[in-house]
């Protein structure tokens, strides 16, 4: 188990000294790739992926047996500016699909065998609106990291976080204007699918929102907290924690990507241990996953959050890791090796 977090400096201190990678056991899943019975390179981006995934999990020859699925959701101060197409109460109702398993990510956590789990955050007491005031306190966004860093199940081998929250996408976007710059527009998409009218209203939020709050070049813990949201203070915390645990993460879309994004400000070298799971429709994506410096592995079109893409990418990595560690060798096989 890991210790609480007391504070933002014990936090970023634990970003700072993260753990590697095991270097032993990727030198050993390289040595292993080289002699399965395939031409060299014959299954592509699988084969780095397996290669990754076992140096994270300290084991030449891993296995996927145990991945989690985490749903974060907060309420966000800032909808009040009519930024998005959806009430906020669809957060609290979502929630409960959530909890009774109607939604497209109790579906897909099921279908990749993940356990899924469910937080809400303080959903009666939304974010202040950052056009007018810092989303969070200092102390707000300590427990907001800290849900996220106790969510982790210490037993899990692959994580993947997801988030609901009506007008999240604002605070992503604001996220990434803060952080890399540009103008507005370029971080700014539709979201849950608002008009021009709609989409020029919320550009002109993000922009109000940075320059209230971003001229100083805030570091990513700064942005976090005064432009977040818990939902995406919460999944910082729980992909910081993967890290200390060793525990490989597949990166969902946009509003997850923000959340990352700050941990990488913070830290050098922060997400070494994630990998995007997908592209999602919302503009600014692939923008913030070359930020990030992350290939998607898959491109379907989503653009729902929950973690659903994901979730899809888990069976990705569980067959890369498959082939791995099941595939015969050249030896093993009686195969002759060219």
């Amino acid at each position: 188990m890991l210790p609480d977090l007391t504070d933002l400096t014990m936090f970023r201190a634990a970003l700072a000294d993260a753990p590697a990678a095991d270097v032993p056991a990727r030198q050993g899943a390289e040595a292993r790739n080289g002699q399965l019975t395939k031409p060299p390179g014959a299954l592509g981006r699988l084969e780095d992926l397996a290669i990754w995934y076992a140096g994270w999990r300290g084991d030449p020859r891993p296995q996927i047996t145990a991945p989690q699925v985490i749903v974060f959701a907060g309420n966000h101060g800032v909808t009040a500016q009519g930024v998005s197409a959806f009430p906020a109460e669809v957060t609290v109702q979502m929630v409960a699909n959530f909890q009774h398993g109607g939604a497209a990510i109790n579906q897909l956590a099921k279908a990749a065998g993940a356990r899924m789990d469910v937080h809400a955050l303080e959903l009666e007491r939304p974010t202040g609106d950052f056009t007018e005031t810092d989303a969070m306190t200092e102390a707000d966004c300590l427990a907001a990291l800290q849900a996220g860093w106790t969510a982790v199940d210490p037993a899990a081998d692959l994580l993947v976080v997801g988030e609901m929250g009506i007008g999240n996408t604002t605070s992503a976007a604001a996220i990434c204007h803060a952080l890399f710059g540009g103008a507005a527009a370029d971080w700014t998409g539709r979201g849950t699918g608002v008009d021009d009218a709609g989409l020029q209203l919320k550009t002109d939020v993000v922009a109000r929102g940075v320059a209230r709050h971003g001229a100083d070049r805030p570091d990513g813990m700064q942005v976090l907290a005064r432009l977040g949201g818990r939902e995406i203070a919460a999944m910082a915390g729980a992909i910081a924690a993967a890290r200390q645990l060793r525990i490989p993460v597949i990166l969902d879309g946009f509003i997850c990507g923000a959340a990352a994004a700050c941990l990488q400000d913070i830290a050098t070298g922060a997400l070494d241990h994630a990998v995007a799971g997908h592209l999602s429709a919302e503009g600014a994506h692939g923008r913030l996953l070359q930020q990030l410096d992350k290939t998607p592995l898959l491109t379907l079109g989503l653009r729902l959050g929950e973690g659903s893409g994901g979730a899809l990418a888990i069976n990705i990595l569980k067959s890369a890791v498959a082939c791995h560690s099941g595939m015969a060798t050249f030896a093993e096989a009686g195969v002759s090796d060219a």
